[in-house]
């Protein structure tokens, strides 16, 4: 295995002697990926050095050697889910507690996933050992079904009602008694005196009911103030959490003494404004790692290793290359490896998304995760690491990348928090050096941090992806990662797969050549099958029931048996010539011919000869074509296929796909994406899990209603009407949603830049500004909640056509 070559463009191990071309540097496993190789080298890496760009796929894939050096042969991966991350610090401090646990080798935490992967050694500790070690802080750690089955004791929305009941407690005190005396316009209830035994009461109430409304709903600000604090970044759950406590402990400081000027009402607004919008963020942001989880429980764990002793079932880690693995019906292949024995049918949709299962003999290739539907097979291990197994872990590394659109607070956050901290320091400083009291300086300084406190900024992108979601729910769209609005305003190029995506997926008889009468015969036949082909037949005709069946005898080719006390065969050519049965020349050439039309044949026979041939093939989606000049408009329009011959060059004719990528591989769709984004910002749209690399990969990837598991977990966007036209309504959708959080953004910079300044120099105090900075993250609000614009993604007006026309032409 050391001196074994691998694919320049996806990494994968190559045949010997490996697919090479004298234009092309490097050598490839497959005649598609030379093709991709040349076209990308064409287009986009003319001059990429090809040693290089090896280097690059191999660190995408997690094969740098580097990055393993100290982690032993023995250590496992495992994939956890998180309950608690809502900020890019929780990142940090969950990876450093990971590395201060024993046994775990490595760890990384993704906030866009709310998941963790762990690298641990399997002999130091057991996974649910690590997520009990990982645990607290306000996190919960677990794996993907343990987390299904546990509930919260308190969860957010139930702390912002609690913490609201109280909070409109506090705010009806104040109305009614506090806000007419502190405006001058004296108590509403008459003989009230606020530093009487009623007054002292009701302040004490008023203290006790704003902790119990700031306690119940800052939990999670306060948590992730904490958290910030350990990992040394801070991030605006410190900067919220400060101006509560502040405002709090100054309003309690205040009462002791015999004041009565407090504000625990600022704290209760602070606190639930910033919660809410944290909420609604939430809502927005449904990833979860069980995807992931799942995907790994596919996995096979053991193997039946061929020995000079027999059989003998052994754990993955102790399968060598060489070693030779049995694999019977029904059973995953468990690593990538060579048929050496016995013939079958692999089912590799999967990996593939190809839904016609893959005939193997020996000399065959198969690959790690695809299941044996038909046979028996005896694989001779070439590849320790099964190609699920890279699927998987491909994903996690494109996925783990992405920051949401929420996380431009947190940038804007590494520079606002510790610049208002320090503003607010210099303030105290400066108003006591200018011969104020320390009374005075503190109020002052607890200004600034109220009237900067960032509500707006905070508020400023959940509620207005909040609203988007909802937007493009209406358009036929889920949104399940907020950052779509962010990157998808900026796609240029759209990448679609074929199979179940610009087609149905579904295989349907399309022409019969022969003696029609035999379909009822063969649907009778067929229906033992599990081949998609089969069940076109079977959905073709409609008098299988009819037929009495036995002898039923499943080949890798196709399927035999006895119908109503006569021999029939029905599949491949091959299996016609291995039965010792003729093929007219006629049927010959037309099952010979389908190939080049994107069909599958299947041959029908009774007595010794064939009698009939059947062509089926899966059909376009009829929407597509209106969908592709629709996009055409604006992008660049692209098709990735594992497919080659007419099923691929259907859509190469089509005017608005400017490139078809045939005969891609999995691992090579993710390279053609990669290679796209060079220089572009991508749209990919799918639906097989063979396509979710390549989903996480690009900026923007979008899964049809369908869709696999792994694929709709890899996706940012599910299509849930199973119709292409939502594609260009979620883009339209994410322009205008970008616009609306670049509005309010800026409206919170520019409040900060005029607020500021006027808290400062004592312009302000406590209340005014708590009462400006409700005013700016209710227009903040109002703003995010106005209707998105509905126009689908085509450009309007003359300006709009130009630019659009420009980007198509611009050189890949």
């Amino acid at each position: 295995m050391s001196d074994q070559t691998h694919c320049t463009l996806c990494d994968l191990p190559t045949p010997d002697p490996p697919v090479t071309d004298d234009g092309v540097d490097g050598s490839f496993c497959c005649r598609g990926c030379l093709e991709v190789a040349r076209t990308l080298d064409d287009a986009a890496v003319a001059d990429a050095d090809p040693e290089a760009v090896r280097e690059d796929l191999r660190a995408d894939a997690g094969d740098d050697a580097d990055d393993s050096t100290d982690v032993p042969e023995t250590a496992e991966t495992a994939y956890f889910a998180v309950d608690g991350m809502h900020c890019a610090t929780c990142e940090a401090f969950l990876e450093g507690r990971a590395a201060d646990t024993e046994g775990v080798h490595d760890a990384a935490a993704s906030y866009a996933n709310d998941a963790l992967k762990v690298t641990y050694d399997p002999e130091a500790g057991e996974r649910e050992e690590i997520a009990d070690a990982l645990s607290g802080y306000g996190y919960r750690v677990a794996d993907a079904d343990e987390e299904a089955e546990r509930e919260e004791t308190l969860t957010t929305g139930m702390r912002l009602l609690a913490g609201g009941f109280f909070g409109m407690m506090v705010m009806l005190w104040y109305v009614l008694f506090l806000y007419p005396i502190y405006l001058g316009a004296g108590p509403v209830v008459p003989f009230f005196d606020p530093r009487g035994v009623g007054g002292q009461y009701l302040f004490w109430n008023v203290a006790v009911l704003s902790g119990a409304a700031t306690a119940l709903a800052g939990y999670p600000v306060f948590r992730g103030a904490l958290v910030s604090l350990r990992a040394r970044r801070p991030n605006m759950d410190l900067l919220v959490a400060l101006a509560a406590s502040a405002a709090f402990v100054y309003s309690l400081a205040v009462l002791l003494t015999g004041g009565v000027d407090v504000y625990f009402d600022i704290p209760v607004v602070i606190v639930l404004a910033v919660t809410a919008g944290e909420h609604w963020e939430t809502k927005a942001k449904e990833r979860a790692s069980a995807g992931l989880a799942e995907r790994t429980a596919d996995s096979v764990e053991t193997a039946r290793v061929a020995t000079a002793d027999g059989i003998a079932e052994r754990p993955l880690e102790r399968v060598d290359a060489g070693d030779s693995v049995v694999v019977a019906t029904g059973e995953r292949v468990p690593l990538d490896g060579t048929v050496t024995d016995g013939d079958g049918a692999v089912d590799e949709s999967l990996l593939t998304g190809e839904s016609t299962p893959r005939e193997v003999e020996p000399g065959d290739d198969v690959v790690g995760g695809s299941v044996l539907v038909s046979g028996g097979v005896t694989v001779a291990v070439t590849d320790t690491e099964s190609t699920l197994d890279r699927v998987v872990a491909t994903l996690w590394e494109a996925q783990s990348t992405h920051g949401g659109v929420q996380q431009l607070a947190d940038r804007l956050a590494s520079v606002f928090v510790p610049g208002v901290l320090a503003l607010a320091a210099c303030a105290f400083v400066a108003h006591l050096a200018f011969g104020a009291s320390a009374e005075a300086a503190l109020l002052t300084a607890l200004t600034v941090l109220v009237v900067s406190c960032p509500c707006a900024l905070g508020l400023a992108t959940p509620l207005a992806v909040s609203n988007a979601v909802r937007s493009a729910l209406a358009h036929g769209s889920i949104v399940t990662d907020a950052s779509v609005f962010e990157r998808g305003a900026d796609v240029d190029v759209v990448a679609f797969d074929k199979t179940g995506t610009l087609t149905t997926g579904e295989m349907r008889v399309h022409e019969v050549a022969g003696d029609e009468t035999v379909l009822g015969v063969a649907a009778a036949l067929e229906q033992y099958a599990d081949h998609p082909v089969a069940h076109a037949v079977c959905a073709h005709a409609d008098d299988a029931a009819e037929h009495a069946v036995s002898d039923v005898e499943r080949h890798s080719t196709g399927v035999s048996g006895t119908v109503d006390g006569e021999r029939v065969l029905v599949g491949r050519p091959a299996l016609f010539e291995s039965e010792g049965w003729s093929v007219p020349d006629a049927f010959a050439e037309r099952a010979s011919s389908a190939d080049e039309r994107g069909l599958v044949p299947a041959v029908v026979g009774t007595r010794g000869t064939a009698r009939a041939v059947v062509l089926a093939g899966d059909d376009p989606r009829p929407e597509w074509e209106a969908v592709v000049d629709d996009l055409a408009v604006a992008h660049r329009v692209v098709v990735l296929t594992g497919d080659e011959g007419a099923a691929a060059e259907r859509f190469r004719e089509h005017p608005g796909v400017a490139d078809v990528f045939a005969g891609v591989p999995p691992e090579g769709k993710t390279a053609v994406v990669d290679r796209l984004r060079t220089e572009r910002t991508v749209a990919m749209v799918g639906d097989g899990s063979n396509d979710a690399p390549a989903l996480a990969a690009a900026d923007v990837g979008v899964a049809l209603g369908d869709a696999t598991a792994l694929a709709v977990d890899a996706a940012d966007a599910v299509v849930t009407t199973d119709d292409l036209r939502a594609l260009p309504a979620l883009l339209g959708v994410a322009r205008a949603t970008r616009r609306r959080v670049r509005e309010n953004l800026a409206w919170a910079l520019c409040y900060n830049a005029v607020a500021v300044p006027l808290a400062l120099v004592g312009l302000l105090n406590p209340l005014v500004a708590a009462v400006a900075m409700g005013a700016s993250s209710l227009l903040v609000v109002v703003n995010s909640t106005r209707a998105l614009a509905s126009d689908s993604h085509a450009r309007r007006g003359l300006l709009g056509r130009a630019s659009a026309l420009a980007a198509r032409v611009r050189p890949t």
